[in-house]
């Protein structure tokens, strides 16, 4: 019993940390009601800075990527618990980030400034509709699962873990992938756009558009299913979806 409480007081602190990471982003990439943030004084020389930063978004995104696939999981939980290994990458992610926001470099410059009050209220709607995508997108397809927090309440119990069934609640009927959709909004919708934040929103989305093909692919490992959705489903734009090479066929016909 003292392993199972174990166990399910991990899960609530790393999920404690995820959250007040995920918090603290909100105020990093706004500039506002943190310390340190994306536009904070510039420091060292560019190029070093520039280096620095760099080196910060590639450990998060190394870390965020090896330790989701599921190569990575099965030798992992020879390591930990399974009912912990969802707990502990949230733990290492939220810690790799917390080293991005307290080693970021800024890098001065600008590039757009918007001054027009309805312009910028409107692009500070979207910053703030992109957090809220991100966040109700995690609850539409179980946020305490993909967390881990559903993993270590289920072990403290003595209940074996059951894999969620493949749905399309909501959002994900439009898009493929809504939380991503999130991110792009809450990384580019901003009324000044300084070079070290231009840097962070380029590279964040480099990687979100390789991590995507990543998933899709052990999506439809996983679940059958995820090629057909795939297919019908564009994966971040609403309404583009892919031509159907048999109604292109039936059509040529006609």
């Amino acid at each position: 019993m003292f392993r199972r409480i174990s166990i399910f007081l991990y899960g609530l602190f790393s999920y404690a940390v995820f959250f007040a990471t995920f918090l603290y982003a909100v105020g990093f990439v706004g500039n506002f009601g943190v310390p340190r943030t994306l536009d904070s004084v510039p420091g060292d020389a560019f190029a070093i800075s520039l280096l620095a930063d760099l080196a910060l978004l590639g450990l998060f995104a190394v870390q965020h990527s090896v330790m989701a696939r599921p190569a990575f999981k099965r030798w992992f939980t020879r390591v930990v618990p399974q009912s912990a290994e969802r707990s502990t990458y949230v733990l290492a992610s939220s810690l790799a980030l917390i080293a991005l926001f307290a080693l970021w470099q800024p890098l001065g410059g600008n590039v757009w400034t918007v001054t027009d009050a309805t312009a910028r209220g409107a692009l500070w709607g979207a910053f703030a509709f992109g957090w809220l995508l991100v966040l109700v997108s995690t609850f539409l397809i179980n946020h305490f699962d993909l967390f881990g927090l559903r993993q270590v309440w289920l072990q403290l119990l003595g209940k074996p873990y059951t894999a969620l069934p493949f749905g399309t609640p909501l959002f994900y009927r439009y898009v493929r992938h809504p939380l991503y959709v999130g991110w792009f909004f809450a990384f580019w919708a901003t009324p000044t756009m300084t070079v070290s934040h231009l840097v962070f929103a380029v590279m964040t989305t480099a990687y979100i558009l390789v991590a995507i093909q990543l998933e899709e692919r052990d999506l439809a490992a996983f679940h059958p299913e995820y090629r057909e959705y795939k297919r019908r489903v564009p994966m971040l734009i609403p309404g583009l979806r892919k031509s159907d090479p048999r109604r292109e066929m039936l059509r040529a016909r006609t």
